[in-house]
C-alpha cells in the first residue's frame, strides 16, 4: 500500500505542477526536480519556501551543470495528499513570475 500510495502521491505532484506550468524535469521516483536555471534563485526559492515550513533542498553547480540548479522535492509514502496540495501552494506562491 505504501508503494501504490506514493506513485499517487507522485502522480498528484506532477499533475498540479503542470497546472501552474512548473518545469518539472523527467522523474517517476519519489524525487522530483523542479528545474529553476539560475543558481541565486533556486537558493531564494529554498529559503522562501524553508520560511514556509517546508524543507526543499536547492542543487546547484557543481553537482548540476550551470544554468541547471534545481530545487529537489521528495515525496515519501509517509506525505498526505493535502501536503502535496499545501507544497503545490506554496510553490505557486514563491515562483517568480506568479
Amino acid at each position: 500500500w505504501r508503494r501504490q500510495h506514493l506513485a499517487h502521491l507522485i502522480r498528484r505532484f506532477r499533475h498540479g505542477a503542470g497546472q501552474l506550468d512548473l518545469p518539472l524535469m523527467n522523474s517517476g521516483s519519489a524525487i522530483q526536480p523542479l528545474l529553476v536555471g539560475d543558481a541565486a534563485t533556486a537558493v531564494t526559492l529554498s529559503a522562501r519556501l524553508g520560511q514556509r515550513g517546508l524543507l526543499i533542498g536547492a542543487i546547484r553547480p557543481p553537482t548540476v551543470p550551470a544554468d541547471t540548479s534545481r530545487l529537489r522535492i521528495t515525496l515519501s509514502a509517509g506525505h498526505s495528499e493535502d501536503q502535496v496540495d499545501q507544497l503545490l501552494e506554496q510553490l505557486g506562491a514563491c515562483w517568480p513570475g506568479t
